[in-house]
């Protein structure tokens, strides 16, 4: 598997993700956004990578995560939206593919957000290194930052903030196995 950043607004690529095979895949075709992805081994050496959203599929895409400066502090970058295709779920592919981007990131920026709307997100964004501040976005997302010097005493309380909605049967027991903050996953050096 390979890792890139493909560019940063306002002229970073447009690239068309199957919208029956990931989520969020409209996200993708716009300029507005950078774009970073997990690709199958081989696929940035091509000469016609990344295709044009407007010619071609981006075929061999397993995850791809957007970002862009946050409208409230210059010192922030903020990953938007991450996707990752529907049968490499559950790989860890988002949790490495956002900790990728967030290192990248973290070159240009003091630290990288990311805000989540779910317990499984909540999980991929700390093995990611993120950590929750205890600040909420609207009525369901968390607010997770790196880097976060309280990140493994916060850990509880993102659960909690969780198990306050109205959840699955999954979710519970999702939640319910969560003892601890997970590892950190090392961030892949990447192609670019």
């Amino acid at each position: 598997m390979q890792f890139a950043v493909l560019g940063a607004p306002p002229d970073a690529p447009r690239i068309r993700l199957d919208w029956r095979r990931f989520r969020y895949a409209g996200k993708f075709v716009t300029r507005d956004a950078g774009k970073a992805v997990a690709v199958e081994d081989g696929v940035l050496e091509r000469a016609d990578w990344p295709p044009d959203a407007r010619d071609a599929e981006a075929e061999g895409v397993l995850g791809a995560v957007s970002f862009s400066p946050s409208r409230d502090d210059a010192d922030t970058a903020v990953l938007r939206y991450v996707t990752v295709r529907d049968d490499r779920r559950g790989d860890g592919i988002g949790a490495r593919l956002c900790a990728f981007a967030a290192d990248r990131l973290l070159g240009m920026h003091d630290r990288v957000r990311i805000d989540v709307n779910n317990p499984y997100a909540y999980e991929a964004a700390y093995k990611a290194g993120f950590g929750y501040t205890g600040e909420r976005v609207g009525r369901h997302e968390l607010v997770l930052e790196r880097p976060c010097a309280a990140r493994a005493a916060n850990y509880a309380a993102g659960l909690d903030a969780y198990r306050e909605r109205d959840l699955t049967p999954d979710e519970v027991a999702f939640l319910d196995a969560r003892d601890g903050p997970p590892d950190v996953v090392d961030a892949p050096e990447g192609e670019r």
